[in-house]
């Protein structure tokens, strides 16, 4: 199985982020984990939430932010990589001149219904 960027429509998550689902079970046959690319538009950020059973990995391709972990703030740039447990708040901002792009891994798979926001749209 191979999937391509640039043939895969995008679609926002309940937390703000336009996603494209690379590789995920209900789409291509995979079992237990998603793969997508994230973009958060500069000067914007994702809303407040949790996974309640995903644990993620964001892998920032292009872009900087501010990745907000529970209680800690950090830097984010190409290269980096961050671990996000379940159940852990969090949000991104993209605080460069462009759009912030993250390889988003969640196992199990991202589910709508597994997101849990803490704070409402404005």
């Amino acid at each position: 199985m191979k999937t391509r960027l640039a043939d895969i429509a995008p679609y926002i998550t309940k937390d703000g982020s336009e996603i494209r689902e690379l590789m995920h079970p209900e789409q291509h046959g995979n079992r237990s984990q998603s793969l997508a690319e994230a973009v958060v538009p500069a000067g914007t950020r994702t809303l407040l939430h949790r996974h309640l059973k995903s644990e993620e990995l964001y892998h920032v391709t292009a872009g900087e932010g501010l990745l907000t972990l529970g209680d800690e703030k950090m830097k984010v740039s190409p290269g980096d990589t961050a671990l996000i447990p379940p159940g852990t708040p969090h949000c991104i901002e993209a605080t460069g001149p462009g759009a912030l792009h993250i390889l988003c891994c969640c196992s199990p798979a991202y589910r709508h219904e597994d997101t849990e926001m803490l704070e409402a749209a404005a």
